[in-house]
């Protein structure tokens, strides 16, 4: 059980990590202005560490039973509980509004895609620790 724990854990954490890459890469080269997104975000240690824990507890959503036989979906289906909350709660206390549209209107669209890869990559890290057991 403990590798378990572990691997969604830690798959959440990497995923987390690929995420605030992807966001500031975005940022950074002009993709984010091409898709009217003024979201980009300063790759700070602080920024990353939130990121990545939060990113972890998200996961563990793994340990539950169901679509164990369908990485893709999993990682797909499980990130959309995060996405809920950033568009939900977190952009709005930012004073975003809901959405985050305050952002853009492509903003539901990039943090929903961005964590479609945050999830696949979680899930798959937490079907490697599971296989090397």
């Amino acid at each position: 059980m403990i590798r378990k724990i572990s691997g969604a854990f830690t798959g959440g954490a990497i995923g987390g990590l690929v995420d605030s890459v992807n966001i500031t890469i975005l940022g950074k080269v002009g993709i984010c202005d091409l898709l009217g997104v003024s979201m980009k975000p300063e790759f700070t240690a602080p920024w990353l560490y939130q990121r990545m824990i939060w990113g972890g507890i998200w996961m563990l959503l793994l340990l539950l039973p169901l679509w164990k036989k369908q990485t893709i979906l999993r990682g797909c289906l499980f990130s959309l509980l995060p996405s809920s909350m950033m568009l939900f709660m977190v952009l709005p206390s930012m004073g975003k509004g809901l959405f985050g549209l305050g952002f853009g209107t492509l903003t539901p669209v990039v943090v929903i895609g961005l964590n479609f890869i945050y999830g696949i990559v979680a899930s798959y890290w937490y079907e490697s620790t599971g296989k090397a057991a």
